[in-house]
């Protein structure tokens, strides 16, 4: 083999320039398109001049931010209870001071005052109240969302993560769960769904065998077993990783089943779940954490669990509801009725919107911007039908940024996704706050990425930078919560 000689490196690597130089200027700045495909090219311009990064300085957003400061029959029948008293607030309080505000209308200001009020009196008079953070990929395994509810029951009391998926298939610190192999999950954003559309408020559920049709249903006779094993997570935050009061949410039971409950190994509660088809629930109360309870259930034919509750006695519960790779048009995909049903029995007085993030990239002008957010605005419309007396707050998308001759620059119809929304979400009675302000707008991902904060993907947040994230928007509500009891001491 002939030896290579450093002449020979600068030969090959000239003439790769020559081969190329003819492509770089007879290729037009916006490349050329063969019917679904597009091919760019470095332009001779960039290629003399190359365009260097944006580099935007967080240091003073990222420095106020201290997200260290919150820690972290014959049937054998349960009949341990709770005294009544886990979930008492823990005191501390709002600065009043944030470099973010809501922005909302009066109609707006009115709602969150209300909700002011109500979770005010969570802690006083031992309520309950419940609020649901949807969102896509960006808050999935509770990110932001444990940051939010952390600082909130501290305030107002509370404890547990509050509702669970019935199959968890994101990562998350705030709970384990396992589950037989036989569950398959179901849910109204894609991959498989359920006829009945009765999800419940997670938008997701489990089945350890299809949902059958009239005809079918009776003829299934072998008897199935299936589980599903739930514990606290040793990395949650401590509000979160205890709890005594726990309910499994299950309908569309028409075959008997039985349902056994084990903690921590020792068989506690024997139950038959009621076979009419409606929603119910079954509610065990314990007089300190329960540790790990495997649910077991025997049937020829599953029901539905759309989910389990993880909460205290009183206070404030907050749940992380992620949808990947959803755009939040998912009301319409659920069984209304059952919907309302859950909302009201679980006081739910705030709903969080976090989404917009799935759709920024297929942005082709300002008409797809407002097509996306006149659907999305009928989401929040129906949500004031289902729950009207509960709190709106959108949280728009982050900045996200795309390569683009090699340089990683914001999406070019974000901004203008961003003001249509916060147009939306006022309009209809809401509060809208600005993620992608908060973190330095236009181009500002890449310091974010840089400093660890954002993955290489240029879309989602760490670790770190959820908490950073998080903690800026509960400032702002903390600030909308000061402003309120000055006028109102």
């Amino acid at each position: 083999m002939k030896e290579l000689k450093p002449i020979h490196v600068v030969l090959f690597i000239l003439g790769v320039f020559l081969i190329l130089l003819p492509a770089t200027l007879m290729i037009p700045k916006d490349g050329l398109s063969f019917g679904s495909w597009k091919i760019k090219f470095l332009t001779a311009e960039n290629l003399m001049s190359p365009i260097k990064p944006v580099k935007k300085d967080i240091s003073k957003i990222v420095a106020k931010v201290d997200t260290a400061s919150i820690e972290t029959s014959s049937q054998l029948k349960h009949k341990n209870k709770s005294n009544g008293t886990m979930g008492a607030p823990a005191g501390g309080g709002f600065s009043g001071q944030s470099a973010t505000q809501l922005s909302m209308g009066e109609s707006g200001k009115s709602s969150l005052a209300k909700f002011f009020q109500k979770i005010e009196q969570a802690g006083q008079k031992q309520q309950k109240i419940h609020i649901l953070h949807y969102g896509d990929s960006q808050i999935e395994g509770d990110r932001m969302t444990a940051y939010i509810r952390q600082r909130l029951q501290n305030q107002f009391g509370g404890n547990g993560p509050g509702l669970i998926p019935a199959m968890n298939v994101y990562n998350t610190m705030t709970f384990k769960q396992s589950l037989s192999t036989n569950f398959s999950r179901y849910t109204c954003f894609g991959g498989s769904s359920l006829k009945n559309r009765k999800y419940g408020a997670l938008g997701s559920a489990a089945r350890f065998t299809p949902e059958y049709d009239s005809s079918s249903l009776m003829k299934q006779t072998e008897i199935k077993e299936a589980w599903i094993e739930i514990e606290p997570g040793k990395g949650a935050y401590s509000r979160a990783q205890n709890y005594n009061n726990v309910k499994m949410h299950y309908n569309s039971c028409f075959r008997p089943c039985g349902l056994k409950v084990y903690q921590n190994g020792k068989l506690i509660h024997e139950d038959s779940l009621i076979t009419d088809g409606k929603a119910h629930n079954v509610k065990l109360d314990f007089g300190s954490n329960p540790g790990k309870l495997k649910f077991v259930f025997n049937s020829a034919v599953s029901p539905t669990i759309t989910g389990f509750s993880l909460e205290g006695d009183y206070g404030i519960q907050v749940s992380n509801v992620a949808m990947r790779g959803s755009s939040g048009t998912i009301f319409g995909k659920m069984d209304q009725r059952l919907l309302s049903s859950q909302y009201s029995e679980m006081n739910v007085e705030m709903i969080i919107m976090q989404f917009g993030g799935n759709s920024v990239p297929y942005f082709k002008d300002s008409s797809s911007v407002r097509n996306f957010v006149k659907k999305f605005k009928g989401q929040l419309t129906s949500i004031k039908k289902i729950r009207p007396s509960a709190a709106i707050v959108v949280i728009g998308p982050s900045d996200m940024s795309k390569l683009d001759n090699g340089v990683f620059i914001t999406y070019p119809f974000l901004p203008y996704c961003v003001d249509q929304l916060r147009k939306a979400a006022i309009e209809i009675g809401g509060a809208y706050w600005d993620l992608f302000g908060a973190m330095g707008g236009v181009n500002s991902m890449p310091s974010w990425v840089e400093q660890g904060l954002a993955g290489r993907d240029y879309i989602h947040f760490s670790n770190k930078g959820s908490s950073i994230a998080s903690q800026l928007f509960f400032d702002a509500l903390g600030a909308a919560y000061t402003h309120w009891k000055q006028q109102n001491p």
